[in-house]
């Protein structure tokens, strides 16, 4: 058997599916993006993201970006019974590997310098909504 939880302090997700599942000791985590909490699917919601009415860009700050996916996933983690050092892996889904991989990293090394989950980081060609960034991670529970 398997618990789904679902936390109001992050973004709604984009489609059915719990913030994350508990299967004994494990918390799996969907993919998590940078929204502000509260949002849905069709909000802007992303910090350092400004859209004309085109939908093209006009202000994106990247940056802004991972530290609130952080935060998101801190959020799920904590509504889920566990915490930061729990964390055991982490996916990365990164859009433009070229332009921000370096900038991931370097704030990465400041969230993780305790705790080291094993990491993968993928370019992938876009994601269901106009951001830069998704976490997939997986964490114990104790």
């Amino acid at each position: 058997m398997s618990d789904r939880i679902n936390t109001s302090n992050a973004p709604k997700p984009v489609g059915l599916y719990p913030h994350a599942r508990r299967v004994g000791n494990l918390l799996f985590l969907s993919g998590v993006g940078p929204r502000t909490a509260g949002t849905g699917p069709h909000d802007s919601g992303v910090p350092g993201l400004e859209l004309d009415h085109n939908g093209n860009f006009k202000a994106f700050d990247f940056e802004a970006q991972v530290h609130s996916v952080f935060a998101n996933v801190k959020a799920v983690l904590e509504a889920s019974g566990s915490d930061w050092s729990q964390l055991v892996d982490v996916t990365v889904f990164l859009v433009d590997m070229h332009r921000d991989f370096h900038t991931f990293n370097r704030i990465y090394a400041e969230y993780f310098k305790e705790n080291q989950p094993c990491r993968t980081t993928v370019e992938i060609n876009r994601l269901p909504t106009p951001i830069a960034i998704e976490l997939k991670c997986i964490a114990t529970v104790d």
